[in-house]
């Protein structure tokens, strides 16, 4: 089906970055001094107490600055490169896939690396010393991802489903398929058509809905049938 399939749709979640060091959001561990990552990644929470939300994610970014792509993620830069109509659909903020060569990258819960104003939305790279630092307007910067109780970025969503929508295979990879909207991505194509193949150590809440099951780390999988 890979060697033949014109139109390919990929979804991936933690599991891959997993594999590179970088810790699970719901995992054994997940706790920053005495939060839980529930607490911190809310609108709600960035109010209350700015400063905090700010250093756990300068955290997130150290641990996420020492990993490496692995070879789940260079995999499935090879297959874009082979693949007419291709499609990288990311519940991950971290940039390892674009560190991997990916480009079509779909980032449907934003990416880490960018920093916008909570007041005016402004994007920017330039930090001031202050934690959190301040935009031109005044206003507080805050990292460019959905939190929790927020929409995902409109223009990015219809795209992926549109790719989901048309593809014939859809790879489902390292994903607990628990956070919606983008687990419902995995039904969706499903039903328009594509054969879903999903790779995961573990059984999830969408593989009693999909075609084929790979068990086993993804940077072993995804180099043996890529």
């Amino acid at each position: 089906m890979l060697e033949t399939a014109k139109r390919i749709a990929v979804l991936t979640g933690a599991g891959i970055s997993a594999e590179s060091g970088i810790p699970t959001f719901r995992g054994a561990g997940g706790l920053w001094k005495n939060f839980r990552p529930e607490e911190l990644a809310t609108p709600e929470a960035f109010e209350r107490d700015p400063a905090t939300v700010w250093e756990w994610y300068l955290w997130r970014r150290e641990l996420i600055a020492k990993a490496e792509p692995n070879r789940g993620h260079r995999a499935l830069a090879e297959l874009e490169e082979r693949t007419p109509d291709f499609a990288l659909i990311t519940q991950n903020v971290d940039a390892l896939h674009d560190r991997a060569g990916s480009r079509r990258i779909l980032k449907v819960h934003g990416d880490i690396w960018t920093n916008r104003c909570q007041r005016c939305a402004r994007e920017t790279e330039t930090l001031s010393g202050e934690r959190p630092p301040r935009c031109g307007c005044g206003g507080f910067l805050r990292p460019g991802v959905v939190w929790f109780g927020e929409e995902l970025p409109r223009a990015v969503w219809q795209e992926a489903e549109r790719a989901a929508g048309r593809a014939e295979v859809m790879l489902v990879v390292g994903t607990s398929a628990q956070v919606y909207p983008a687990a419902g991505l995995v039904p969706y194509a499903r039903q328009n058509g594509a054969m879903v193949i999903e790779i995961n150590l573990e059984p999830t809440a969408v593989s009693n809905s999909v075609d084929l099951h790979l068990w086993g780390p993804s940077g072993e999988i995804l180099p043996q049938i890529i």
